[in-house]
């Protein structure tokens, strides 16, 4: 009889995760890599004859079952040396040597953890090695493709080609008709999160995955996580918000920080800075330490538009700087809590700062925050230069509504040193991704009617009159004022 098998190949691996690059985060849930023991073979029956190998299969279980990985090793090599083609004996092999290269097991070294070889052969064996000789030894034997596929997928350094195969060794085990349903349901929940890591994203795959999965195997706490994370990546926001909220609903996850955030992102990203108060001031009772919390309730805090509670995010975010100074998140965070405190001059050096920290690319999006501080600090010439710089690369900005807020806050600063065809350049940028507003209508009309294009100024300024309403006074009574001179001229 060979080696016994590890039945439960998803129970290695139920919590296995990768990044995803999504909204402003990268989601990582840990894993456990191993079985508590290999199951040792059956040698109950009288009538059967004891294989000669089997003192060795349970010097294996007992090794395993002890967490002593590098004496399972050396005895499952000596299997592996005596029977070279079984699979489930290379598949065990690959198990420990992965469990050796996550565990910190002097005397292993680093390269010997990952690896091992046969004196006979010198053949260097390591856990990828493993499974693909298990694969090749036999392409009906399930477990060797999900556990390469999950190794593959793992890889703190995949490149595409590894995460295409790692999605064909997944696709196999699903196909194989003898693979147990949970093991086909594992392989399923692997590749749903290996849609949501794909460049870009693709949520409906990874739906389709997670309700395969689901048709197999009853739903299990992390598929609430999990779908959620695909209603996020769909920007489905009250289907992500309902998911995060069942999952914190659970008594084991209720205190659960990442999952925590998580939900207080989407509720911010929804605009609701009181639900996400709601679920921040409780969490941070309970880890008044935690980076994450602190940042988000002062965010909540700005976008209530409460002064009183926009005044009590400065102290929270200069608390978090003054401890993590060096992130650069935290220093953004702040300057733009002094911007809309009132205290640019305050928040430019930050800016500043951070600009000349990334001098050779640096953010666009952090060109168009310092250009805003210049602009309140009454520096139009010197935001032109900064506007400039960033509306070049239309594609470095992160969506269309950042670049479109660039373009007009150039259109705005180049108007306050009266440079109209500066102002008609870029609001000709803005209109390539967004629509007129009243305030580029009003832009667009001064320019042109500083540059004498009578007719054209006259047609903006109607436009915008019919569709300000009362919400820009003072530009409407001038808007009203030129159009009256405009049309006396002709």
């Amino acid at each position: 009889m060979p080696l016994g098998s590890i039945s439960d190949v998803h129970a290695l691996r139920r919590n296995f995760s990768l990044c995803s690059v999504c909204t402003v985060r990268c989601i990582v849930v840990a894993f456990s890599l191993f079985p508590t023991a290999l199951p040792a073979q059956d040698f109950s029956h009288p009538d059967t004859r004891p294989d000669p190998q089997a003192a060795l299969v349970q010097q294996a279980n007992d090794a395993v079952a002890a967490r002593d990985f590098p004496a399972a090793l050396k005895v499952l090599t000596t299997l592996n040396a005596q029977t070279p083609n079984n699979p489930q004996i290379l598949y065990n092999l690959g198990l420990t040597l992965e469990a050796l290269a996550t565990d910190a097991l002097p005397p292993y070294t680093a390269e010997t953890s990952r690896s091992t070889s046969i004196a006979a052969t010198g053949t260097v064996l390591t856990a990828e090695s493993c499974y693909r000789a298990a694969i090749a030894a036999d392409p009906t034997f399930a477990d060797s493709h999900v556990a390469l596929g999950l190794l593959l997928a793992r890889s703190n350094h995949s490149s595409q080609p590894q995460l295409a195969e790692a999605r064909t060794q997944l696709l196999a085990a699903t196909a194989l008709p003898d693979a147990a349903p949970t093991l086909k349901a594992h392989a399923f929940r692997a590749l749903a999160r290996l849609d949501l890591q794909a460049a870009p994203p693709n949520p409906t795959a990874a739906s389709t995955d997670l309700l395969a999965a689901l048709k197999l195997t009853a739903e299990q706490p992390d598929d609430i996580l999990l779908s959620a994370q695909i209603a996020e990546a769909a920007a489905d926001l009250p289907a992500a918000e309902q998911a995060y909220r069942r999952y914190l609903a659970l008594a084991d996850n209720a205190t659960n920080p990442q999952a925590t955030a998580d939900l207080a992102h989407i509720l911010l990203a929804e605009h609701h800075p009181a639900d996400a108060e709601a679920v921040l001031i409780p969490a941070l009772a309970a880890d008044p330490t935690n980076p994450s919390f602190i940042a988000q309730l002062a965010e909540a805090y700005l976008a209530s538009g409460d002064q009183t509670k926009i005044a009590q995010a400065v102290p929270l975010v200069e608390a978090l700087h003054t401890k993590i100074p060096a992130n650069s998140n935290i220093t953004r965070m702040l300057a733009r809590v002094y911007l809309e405190t009132g205290h640019p001059e305050q928040a430019d050096p930050l800016y500043a700062a951070l600009i000349s920290a990334q001098s050779d690319h640096p953010d666009p999006t952090l060109l168009d925050d310092r250009a805003e501080v210049l602009l309140r600090l009454h520096r139009p010439a010197a935001a032109e230069k900064l506007l400039k710089q960033a509306v070049a690369n239309p594609a470095a900005f992160p969506d269309p509504q950042a670049f479109a807020d660039a373009a007009t806050h150039l259109a705005f600063a180049a108007a306050e040193i009266d440079d109209p065809r500066i102002t008609l350049q870029a609001l000709a940028l803005r209109a390539t991704v967004q629509q007129p507003s009243p305030s580029s209508l009003f832009l667009e009309a001064t320019a042109n009617d500083n540059l004498h294009q009578n007719g054209k100024a006259a047609a903006l300024y109607k436009q915008f009159l019919a569709v300000a309403h009362g919400t820009l006074p003072d530009q409407e009574l001038q808007a009203s004022t030129r159009l009256a001179a405009l049309q006396h001229t002709k």
